[in-house]
């Protein structure tokens, strides 16, 4: 349907306001949108999917606009909706350890309350803190802390979103059945707000730990450091993080070379801190390594220079047994990249300072191929658009799964008005 712009303009105004809409905006992805609105009301949301609804617009949603290059360029964007303004925490209860929020709440908002109950919502992907939670959760997005307290999937309880015909629906913790009998906030992450228009999440919270200590072990080659997070995994301790970096990510970091070493955290009561010291020194160094105590403040670098990396940037997952084979392909295919990520449950990112997109198509396709062979995948997470107009951000997906997203795509979403065309095959 043919963009329309006067009553359009008019209808936008009359719903949240003149002054909280404007033509064109930030850009998404490199497209200048047709028109921003920022409501600041779930109400007004639903009004303005709605609008788009009926006129054919295609919306995007828009939080802390730190994800934006991922999946595939848009076509078009005709309305990005705003979440700064829905941005409260609207339930708090620290006795419970749960709380629900607003979706443009930023995880580092969140954290400041938190803080005064000593208690923490464990995510902690590359520039956490200025990030919202409606878009850590439409993004998947996922740091270090993974190791000890899983993902946003398990973390979060319920959400509240605006479907693509403005019906605002509830589905988890409150309610006592999801809707259409869905995990509904299992779809929703990682969706990237192809099925709905995330609007409220309550999420599960867990104690920050009294005393958390680090240590940096190195070693001369990947596969001692393989031998290293094995035996952590099967040992009695109870690692918040295990880290992998190559030589690159800790020359990025400032930290002395090494082939590969691992930044390990242990977060709880103190004495039970230092009973856990030992056995990782031990086992550190039985797999040859070399043990530091690293500072609080490594953690705040490692995540500054994953988040200031303007590269290419690749998300590999696949099983802790494969993660030093993955390394060593990564180092075969793009052999200036920096490698690093969470080395107990098999997630890395690859940052690619140079690479063409022909270059980047053919590491991609050897990469996949490795990491397919153990069901996990490899996905552009941030690429320049035009890398990744020439080849497939999200890589392939078996027929089925595919073909249960696009039945979930168009019972969501029929008239693809949200984010169309940018989640995997297509979606």
């Amino acid at each position: 349907m043919a963009v329309t712009t006067t009553a359009t303009l008019a209808g936008l105004r009359a719903i949240v306001g003149a002054e909280h809409v404007c033509d064109g905006g930030a850009a998404v992805d490199g497209v200048v949108p047709r028109w921003s609105a920022a409501p600041a009301t779930i109400e007004q949301v639903a009004t303005l999917v709605a609008l788009a609804y009926d006129e054919g617009l295609v919306v995007v949603p828009r939080g802390g606009g730190t994800a934006l290059e991922l999946g595939h360029p848009p076509a078009r964007v005709d309305l990005v909706v705003e979440m700064r303004r829905l941005d409260a925490v609207l339930e708090y209860q620290p006795e419970d350890l749960t709380v629900t929020v607003q979706a443009g709440c930023t995880a580092g908002a969140l954290a400041a309350r938190l803080a005064a109950h000593r208690q923490l919502l464990p995510l902690d992907p590359p520039g956490w803190a200025g990030r919202s939670l409606g878009g850590l959760a439409a993004t998947q997005a996922t740091g270090p802390l993974r190791q000890r307290y899983g993902g946003m999937r398990d973390l979060l309880l319920g959400v509240r979103f605006a479907q693509a015909d403005s019906v605002l629906t509830w589905g988890g913790a409150k309610v006592v059945k999801s809707v259409s009998g869905y995990d509904v906030p299992k779809l929703m992450v990682g969706a990237l707000g192809t099925l709905g228009v995330l609007l409220e999440l309550t999420l599960r919270l867990h104690p920050a730990p009294d005393y958390e200590a680090t240590w940096l072990a190195s070693f001369r080659t990947p596969a001692h450091a393989q031998d290293c997070v094995a035996s952590l995994l099967d040992s009695t301790v109870q690692p918040n993080r295990i880290e992998l970096l190559d030589e690159r990510a800790l020359a990025a970091c400032g930290l002395p070379a090494s082939a590969a070493a691992l930044a390990i955290a242990i977060g709880t009561v103190e004495p039970a801190v230092r009973a856990q010291e030992g056995v990782v020194k031990t086992i550190a160094r039985g797999a040859q390594g070399s043990v530091e105590t690293m500072g609080t403040s490594f953690w705040r670098t490692y995540d500054r220079v994953l988040a200031g990396f303007d590269g290419v940037v690749l998300r590999i997952g696949t099983v802790p047994a494969r993660l030093m084979a993955m390394l060593g392909a990564v180092q075969a295919v793009l052999p200036g990249a920096a490698v690093a990520g969470a080395a107990g449950v098999g997630a890395l990112r690859a940052l690619v300072t140079h690479a063409d997109a022909g270059v980047l198509g053919a590491a991609l396709e050897r990469l996949r191929a490795t990491v397919g062979e153990v069901g996990g995948g490899v996905i552009v997470e941030r690429a320049p658009r035009a890398v990744r107009e020439r080849l497939d951000p999200w890589g392939p997906v078996p027929a089925p799964a595919l073909q249960a997203m696009r039945a979930l795509k168009h019972e969501f979403d029929p008239r693809g008005v949200l984010n169309p065309g940018r989640f995997v095959g297509g979606l």
